[in-house]
């Protein structure tokens, strides 16, 4: 069975307006195998769907999003503060054998569920034409 590896990076988000430095966070993501292929769930609650971007590049999806805190600015005095908002970014890097061409995703209840299949197997070899005389 392949091992899948994960990295999870902060980012530095920088606005146009006011630079901020160290407001990134990440996710808790669940990276699992099925028979079909690789599954990556992430634990996005109070977030709406518009609010998350998914890119794949090579065999690396990138989640980005924000989750907005509608509490600050003066008006809340937190006693205990443990969830994280502002910007996140995460990366999974998938081993080979799987298409993440092909990945399909849902956001629900919270949750974002990326489907990644296993790749069709490649032939082992191939006749190349000679062309000449």
């Amino acid at each position: 069975m392949p091992v899948v590896n994960t990295t999870f990076r902060f980012r530095e988000h920088k606005s146009a307006a006011t630079p901020t430095v160290g407001s990134g966070w990440v996710p808790n993501t669940d990276v699992y195998l099925t028979p079909e292929g690789v599954v990556v769930n992430v634990e996005l609650a109070g977030m709406k769907r518009e609010d998350l971007q998914l890119t794949v590049e090579d065999s690396r999806l990138r989640i980005r999003g924000q989750r907005k805190d509608h509490c600050r600015g003066g008006k809340c005095r937190f006693l205990i503060m443990e969830i994280n908002y502002g910007p996140f970014e995460c990366t999974v890097d998938l081993p080979p054998g799987f298409d993440p061409s092909s990945a399909k995703a849902v956001y629900q209840n919270g949750f974002l569920r990326i489907d990644i299949p296993a790749a069709p197997p490649k032939s082992k070899g191939t006749s190349v034409p000679i062309s000449g005389e």
